[in-house]
């Protein structure tokens, strides 16, 4: 019997030895997109952040930042793309996220349109005026700045919450006379259209507006690692850019996965690209965005924008500051290790 155990027992263990390893399943992120065009669409259909972390990604598509930041909050999302009103608005209401990455500074790729026939040639003839915008966004921050500086008072503008599709529909059928939104709807209310503002010269008035790539903060602590892959790709699409940017052309590949993913013209996107600016990593860890501190542009930006938000009565609450919800940490290691080296 003990001669029989003892088979039997290293038969197990020879079993065991040979049998094959069962790969362990990937771990699985679900990372919330937009619409807006940038280079990090191209790293998306090239599944450049799969190839490099492994992991499973499920990448869900939203209309509007405060979309994404409704998804952030329950947990249906760890990742996700917003502007940075929907996002002071998120902390504010105390939603616990980091901001790692500035994914554009929005510029004239946000502006207001107005249709042509509608009279409207100047700010005071919007009196009366239905305006479309996604409540929320950095458009309709930037919409409400403008009208508090051409003096109308609340109310004296209909101002009507739409997602962009819906502003694109509403602008075929003639319910709206304008709309302040980004592309690709903003391309296609320009063939009908002119350019009253842009958010380039509201930005320019001291009110700043950027998208930026969130995380919630319990992601970021346990999945330090994903989130630097993930920054390191970022950069790496902008660069790709940055260093082509004539080559982007609408016969380009690059081109042609942008407006697969947003469902924008190809036609368009070239010089809807170009009234972005995308930060390389150096100018995210400076002062000038995720660096600095409370002082700092992003940390800067979010409180301006709040204190905007809550005399409008989008918000109810302000916190003293927004640094805390700034981490440059990720970009910083990616400047310490620009090669991928640790």
């Amino acid at each position: 019997m003990r001669r029989l155990t003892i088979c039997l027992t290293l038969l197990a263990a020879l079993l065991l030895v040979r049998a094959p390893a069962r790969a362990a399943a990937p771990e699985q992120v679900t990372i919330a997109y937009q619409d807006m065009w940038n280079p990090f669409r191209v790293a998306m259909a090239g599944q450049a952040l799969e190839k490099a972390t492994g992991w499973r990604i499920r990448w869900r598509h939203f209309d509007s930042g405060a979309d994404v930041i409704r998804a952030l909050a329950s947990g249906d999302v760890q990742i996700g793309e917003a502007g940075s009103s929907p996002i002071a608005a998120a902390l504010s209401q105390g939603v616990d996220v980091k901001l790692v990455w500035i994914l554009e500074n929005i510029g004239g790729a946000e502006a207001l349109v107005v249709r042509n026939g509608a009279g409207i040639t100047a700010p005071r003839d919007l009196a009366g005026k239905r305006i479309a915008t996604p409540f929320v966004s950095t458009s309709h921050f930037h919409l409400l700045f403008a009208l508090q500086q051409f003096g109308f008072a609340p109310g004296a503008v209909r101002v009507l919450n739409m997602r962009p599709a819906e502003i694109a529909a509403a602008w075929d059928r003639g319910d709206i006379d304008g709309a302040f939104v980004w592309d690709p709807v903003l391309s296609h209310l320009k063939r009908g259209g002119h350019v009253l503002i842009t958010s380039g010269l509201l930005s320019s008035w001291g009110k700043a507006t950027f998208d930026g790539m969130v995380v919630s903060s319990s992601f970021a602590a346990t999945h330090g690692d994903f989130v630097a892959a993930l920054v390191r790709v970022l950069a790496a699409a902008d660069a790709r850019y940055r260093r082509d940017k004539a080559g982007w052309t609408a016969d380009s590949p690059e081109v042609a996965a942008i407006a697969k993913i947003t469902g924008g013209a190809p036609a368009d996107i070239p010089a809807g690209l170009a009234l972005y600016d995308f930060p390389p990593p150096a100018d995210q860890v400076s002062p000038r965005w995720l660096g600095g501190g409370a002082q700092g542009g992003a940390a800067r930006a979010l409180l301006y924008t709040a204190r905007f938000l809550k005399e409008q009565g989008r918000i109810t609450e302000v916190r003293p500051d927004y640094a805390a919800a700034v981490d440059p940490a990720f970009a910083q290691k990616l400047v310490a290790a620009p090669d991928g080296r640790p």
